[in-house]
């Protein structure tokens, strides 16, 4: 799954100007849909007639095709209608960023019109205010589009601006070079421009929280799916200004905010956010090694803010040994207090380790 399986969001459209004969196109009326048949269950006919234009018979039959597709069920009498989202529902929303607060969209335009398991609501909440809120605090962008979308085996939340890209906003504020650099930075998790105001969690967790998470940013991209053990890899990027986040969640899991947040603490209590996985393989092109000690700095920084940290080399088929002695001697003998623990290892990459902790 990716962002191609999900309707690009658009604005709320507002009273039609188009000719009759195209105002009731399907994909038209999905985008605004469910929130009208949540508002307007008992009149929601003669509210599109006024929306659209359209006559009652196009109303009609349009309708029925929303029914067939999932997208309304109807009660009531033939005379006297009641209607109600269905099994699939969709909201999409623009908002000027200046001044936006995250959780009155979500409370007033999304909240009401789904109906998800309690926690799976929980967690795109989370996922909602965490990513609206970066879009406000840090793109430096002027719009963003929000669309959520509930399907019979999934709920998938879209999230796009018109900013700077998050890429280039943590390379500029941490002095990298490189995309790459950025996202393994992004993938140790406490990671913020704005230390003042931020503790780095949002977007970590809530990559963590999805079974897909996709970043867009700047012609890169980068995705991360729960069922693959290797974590983030590159995907296809949008060809667009900004970035787009999207996640998505099945309604059948068993992940739960509380227990994806005692997975990153070292006390398994949720509170403390101490302990992290690296993944070297962001950090070279397939086939490269891990040579230089430029490498192993990089893959120390701010680990300082960690007590526990995974070191995975799946995906690393070589390591020179200036890497492992930066690492493993001279990282580690500096900070004692962080354990490293590395984790897919080759009987030749142990022995490197090893002797470098023996110095």
């Amino acid at each position: 799954m990716d962002l191609s399986g999900m309707p690009r969001p658009q604005p709320p459209r507002q009273k039609a100007t188009m000719p009759a004969m195209t105002r009731l196109v399907f994909d038209h009326l999905t985008l605004w849909i469910t929130p009208a048949a949540s508002e307007h269950s008992h009149d929601l006919v003669p509210y599109i007639e006024e929306r659209t234009g359209a006559s009652r018979r196009a109303v009609l039959a349009a309708l029925r095709k929303l029914q067939d597709a999932g997208w309304l069920t109807r009660s009531g009498t033939k005379a006297r209608p009641v209607f109600a989202p269905g099994s699939i529902r969709q909201v999409a929303r623009n908002y000027t960023l200046h001044g936006l607060q995250e959780d009155l969209p979500w409370q007033r335009d999304f909240a009401p019109h789904f109906a998800l398991p309690k926690h799976v609501e929980r967690m795109i909440q989370h996922g909602f205010t965490e990513l609206v809120n970066n879009a406000a605090d840090h793109s430096g962008g002027t719009s963003v589009t929000v669309s959520l979308r509930q399907t019979p085996s999934h709920v998938q939340l879209l999230v796009s601006d018109d900013g700077i890209g998050v890429f280039d906003r943590i390379c500029t504020a941490f002095s990298l070079e490189d995309p790459g650099h950025a996202m393994l930075e992004l993938s140790k998790g406490r990671l913020t421009s704005s230390p003042e105001a931020h503790t780095g969690r949002g977007l970590f967790f809530c990559s963590q929280l999805a079974d897909v998470f996709d970043i867009h940013a700047n012609n890169t991209a980068y995705q991360r799916r729960a069922w693959e053990t290797a974590g983030w890899r590159k995907g296809k990027p949008l060809p667009r200004q900004g970035s787009s986040i999207y996640m998505a969640i099945a309604l059948n899991t068993t992940r739960t905010l509380d227990g994806v947040m005692a997975a990153w603490s070292t006390a398994g209590d949720g509170i403390a956010f101490d302990q992290t996985v690296v993944q070297l393989r962001l950090l070279v092109s397939e086939g490269q090694a891990l040579d230089s000690r430029a490498q192993g700095r990089r893959v120390g920084s701010r680990l300082t803010a960690f007590k526990r940290a995974e070191i995975s080399f799946e995906g690393v088929t070589d390591v020179g040994h200036g890497f492992a002695d930066e690492l493993f001697r001279v990282f580690a003998r500096a900070n004692p207090q962080v354990n490293l623990v590395p984790t897919h290892t080759t009987p030749r990459i142990d022995a490197l380790i090893k002797a470098a902790q023996a110095g």
